[in-house]
């Protein structure tokens, strides 16, 4: 029993010193003393009786991440290590599968996996449901069990089994790996459309994203026309680095709100002035393993009209977690604000709604080469514009010599800002 009156008078102390005063709180810290000697009395009582010995400090670290998953799926314990792992994935390394997952009705649900990992090279794809690992099922296990669980040496294997909607549940075999996150990349489309991709938001994005937006600039042949941001599967990460991403696009105005359960205590992100690109159009592309991070983005940038959102509905993560360290004892990762767009909406659990709505698609190419058109009817006028002896035979159409894009939904952004582009261009001249 001196256990647990070390805990009773250690708990009691707790409250004392977090609580209200004590002439308001009497009744309160009653009603808590008697629900922590209930808490010490089952400890007691696994420590003595469970079929194999738990050691105090496994009990403890249990009772603490129970406590905190039983508040939503975003809140938990870091044990020193996972304290530690999470400071290294953070800064873009880290050991895993390079997945992001959460908790779904006792299962692990994919939010993304992370390009060119060994979840993303497996094919596993946002809204998987995990439900077992190396044949042991996931129910009962705690997230950050679950975790624990799929991290592990590189280069060993773990076998996931999937369930995904619209087939049968399958098995795919992972090998894990050091996962270096490269989480800005850049290309230039059809000569003079910018193409950016952020996979996720860790503290060297907003440099990154700085250093590709001059690279394509620089590549693009008589000027950058228009952008295409993509946050497709980018599961979140840094709040700031978010509003820094959001920043260098907008020029004023306000990017993203904080509140928590005290109203003086919220949070307002604006924007410094400056636009790196100088107002040219933007489309972002989003799908829903967007979340957080990318959310926060994307509803800033809609809600000042400054992009068009593009793609399908968003995660709708909208809420903000805060590490805790707890000294040598890791530390607990608590959600303690909602998020807000600039105009005021919360995307927890709804997402953020495109303004085109394009869902990801094959596209076939068609043959067309024997369709007859004006040119090849005999007898037909020429086109006083054109050189003499510039006929085309019956049946020698060409059919274009360009294949069709793999990526339908980037193929759709670059049509509407070539688009947007052609439009600005006749308004002006």
């Amino acid at each position: 029993m001196r256990l647990i009156a070390r805990l009773m008078t250690f708990c009691v102390v707790t409250v004392a010193l977090v609580g209200a005063p004590a002439a308001q709180d009497a009744g309160v810290n009653t009603q808590t003393y008697r629900q922590l000697e209930l808490f010490g009395d089952v400890f007691e009582r696994i420590r003595a009786n469970y079929v194999e010995e738990v050691t105090d400090e496994d009990l403890m670290e249990a009772a603490i991440n129970g406590m905190l998953t039983s508040l939503d799926p975003h809140s938990g314990y870091l044990s020193p290590k996972r304290f530690q792992d999470m400071q290294v994935q953070t800064r873009g390394e880290f050991g895993g599968l390079g997945i992001e997952v959460t908790m779904e009705n006792g299962l692990i649900k994919v939010v993304s996996p992370i390009d060119d990992t060994p979840a993303f090279r497996a094919g596993l794809k946002p809204g998987d449901l995990i439900t077992h690992l190396d044949d042991e099922p996931v129910l009962g296990l705690t997230l950050s069990e679950a975790v624990e669980r799929m991290r592990g040496k590189p280069d060993t294997d773990i076998r996931l089994m999937i369930r995904r909607a619209g087939r049968e549940p399958f098995e795919v075999k992972v090998t894990r790996a050091v996962i270096k996150i490269r989480s800005v990349r850049s290309r230039i489309e059809q000569d003079d459309i910018g193409y950016i991709r952020i996979t996720s938001f860790s503290e060297a994005t907003t440099p990154g994203l700085e250093r590709e937006i001059a690279k394509v600039a620089e590549a693009a042949k008589d000027g950058l026309k228009g952008l295409v941001l993509d946050l497709r599967n980018n599961p979140g990460g840094l709040l700031d680095q978010s509003v820094g991403v959001a920043d260098a696009f907008l020029a004023r105005g306000e990017i993203v709100s904080t509140r928590t359960r005290d109203p003086e205590e919220g949070q307002r992100f604006n924007a410094k002035a400056g636009d790196l690109l100088n107002g040219i159009p933007m489309v972002v592309l989003v799908n829903g393993g967007s979340a957080s991070a990318s959310e926060i983005v994307a509803g800033a940038l809609q809600d000042h009209g400054r992009a068009v959102i593009m793609g399908t509905r968003t995660f709708g993560k909208g809420s903000v977690q805060t590490i805790m360290p707890l000294g040598p004892h890791g530390a607990i990762r608590l959600t303690t604000a909602r998020y807000y767009t600039p105009s005021g909406r919360s995307i927890q659990a709804t997402g953020i709604e495109p303004d085109i709505v394009v869902e990801q698609a094959r596209l076939e190419k068609l043959d067309v080469s024997s369709r007859r058109r004006e040119e090849n009817l005999r007898g037909r006028l020429d086109n006083p514009d054109t050189e003499e002896g510039g006929e085309t035979a019956p049946g020698e159409a060409a059919a274009p010599d360009d294949s069709p894009p793999d990526d339908y939904q980037l193929s759709r952004a670059v049509d509407l800002l070539r688009g947007l582009v052609l439009y600005q261009r006749r308004a002006t001249d």
